[in-house]
């Protein structure tokens, strides 16, 4: 039983393409091992007579069904092709290969570019200027261009962490199940769209492919900026790798893993864990524990430990003494025992509409003489602060804007809602940005150079600068305040009556 036969269809974007076009049509090879099922032409809105043309096309007797689509406005070039790419999903595509209208890109090398997706070996497949060396020049292409595309690619491949030959081709094919797996909708409407949908490609994990095509640069009109598209490029790179780490609204570089255990010495798990170095033989009740690794690294170091979360990570209960599963929403379950030398929070009262009521709880479960430790994130940060500043206030993945987060705190409001609970602070230590995170706190040159800085600036400047903010705190007023509310609550009662 042989392969089945894919419906293979050409998207070709236009734009003033009237002396190209009737060309690049004849040139679409007529294929023995596969059939092209359709051309859909897609002009973009033109000032010229290319819908005309085209159009004139219709009626000749081609191997493949023709269809012409006139925009109602112009799109862009990412717009056009998100029209294009919609009809593809729409009729039932199995591949679509992306052709443009000026003639830049060689058809008949069409059957090369599809092979790797018929073989199911790729989703994605580039056509590339670059592979073949000396290809390129050869070809016609600017000295300028050549050096650009280059520089751009070496940066990207970098940011991205892969390595493709070339970034800058429009000469593609994409399996259409994959591609309709991709939010590219959101992308761009202008020349960048081509290189976040290749970004959204490696953080989808799909299968990328290249092969050699032939370069050609004839008298067709170049409409791209080229400044503006090497910056719109670098931009869209950055906000991969950083949403790669969590940063970011995800568009562009996801982070689907649970938070990290960050235990470098700058790092809130790190102050976390040399708050307590020198001491031995703890009971510690870890609040919102998560995977347990923090916990993990307490229990190895001579403690025994107690965690408590919403969600039971695969194997947590390895990584401690006792787990158990309560949503902290509702306070520390009784069952989780009284009398710890220390209670920790890293990184998690942040999350819940009411820490108020769970610190208060956290000092009630502390022996005379314990304490309490917490971890949050400084909305004082130059970060969240420069994004209010210019008008660009929205939710992270991750960090201090982290989507999940339904509190926030500066380093005044978080000391104050501790001394509300009974809370007095015994020992403070501030974390600077959070290397570990950003895939840098291994990097020798960023700790000489970024690491240093910010743990300086830290220094000086810390409500600033901090990123988080981690206190150790005495529960010694916890009396007056209980005492407090037993007040208030007879008062209640007397006013009633």
């Amino acid at each position: 039983m042989g392969r089945p036969k894919l419906k293979i269809g050409v998207l070709i974007v236009a734009y003033n393409a009237e002396s190209t076009i009737s060309e690049v049509l004849k040139r679409i090879p007529s294929q023995p091992l596969f059939k092209i099922s359709e051309v859909l032409i897609q002009d973009d809105y033109s000032t010229d007579h290319t819908y005309d043309i085209a159009s004139n096309h219709l009626g000749n007797d081609y191997d493949f069904d023709l269809t012409v689509v006139r925009n109602e406005k112009n799109l862009g070039y990412g717009g056009n092709q998100k029209a294009g790419y919609l009809y593809a999903i729409e009729h039932d595509w199995d591949v679509v290969v992306l052709l443009h209208g000026d003639g830049q890109y060689a058809p008949e090398v069409m059957p090369d570019l599809v092979q790797p997706i018929l073989d199911g070996n790729a989703d994605a497949v580039f056509g590339s200027r670059m592979i073949e060396q000396g290809q390129a020049r050869a070809g016609g292409m600017p000295l300028y261009k050549f050096v650009g595309n280059r520089i751009l690619t070496t940066i990207q491949n970098s940011l991205a962490g892969v390595e493709l030959s070339e970034w800058h081709s429009g000469y593609r094919a994409y399996r259409v199940n994959s591609l309709s797996e991709l939010p590219f909708l959101s992308n761009s409407d202008v020349f960048d769209f081509d290189t976040e949908i290749i970004l959204q490609l490696v953080g989808a994990k799909k299968r990328i492919a290249e092969v050699p095509i032939p370069t050609y640069y004839g008298d067709e009109i170049c409409r791209v900026n080229g400044i503006r598209y090497a910056f719109d490029v670098v931009i869209d790179s950055l906000r991969y790798r950083f949403g790669q780490t969590g940063f970011g609204r995800g568009k562009l570089g996801h982070k689907s893993e649970p938070y990290a255990f960050k235990p470098s010495r700058y790092s809130s798990h790190g102050r976390v864990l040399r708050l307590l170095e020198e001491k031995k033989d703890l009971q510690i009740l870890d609040v919102g524990c998560g995977p347990g690794w923090m916990a993990k690294e307490l229990s190895e170091a001579g403690h025994t430990v107690v965690g408590i979360d919403a969600e039971s990570a695969e194997n947590v209960k390895t990584r401690m003494d006792r787990f158990i599963q309560a949503d902290l929403q509702n306070g520390i379950p009784e069952e989780v025992g009284r009398d710890f030398d220390v209670v920790v929070a890293a990184d998690i009262i942040e999350h819940l509409p009411d820490p108020e009521t769970l610190i208060f709880e956290m000092g009630q479960r502390c022996k005379s003489g314990g304490s309490v430790i917490i971890s949050v994130p400084n909305i004082g940060h130059w970060y969240p602060r420069l994004r209010i500043a210019t008008g660009q206030f929205g939710y992270d993945q991750r960090g201090i804007l982290d989507r999940t987060h339904l509190r926030f705190f500066s380093r005044r409001t978080f000391r104050r809602m501790a001394k509300d609970a009974g809370l007095v602070p015994t020992k403070g230590a501030h974390t600077g940005l959070p290397l570990d995170a950003l895939g840098l706190g291994d990097s020798r040159l960023a700790a000489i150079t970024i690491g240093v800085l910010d743990r300086i600036l830290v220094k000086v400047w810390p409500t600033l600068f901090a990123y988080q903010f981690v206190y150790e705190f005495s529960p010694e007023l916890q009396g007056e305040v209980e005492q407090g509310l037993a007040n208030s609550s007879s008062e209640t009662n007397v006013a009633n009556l």
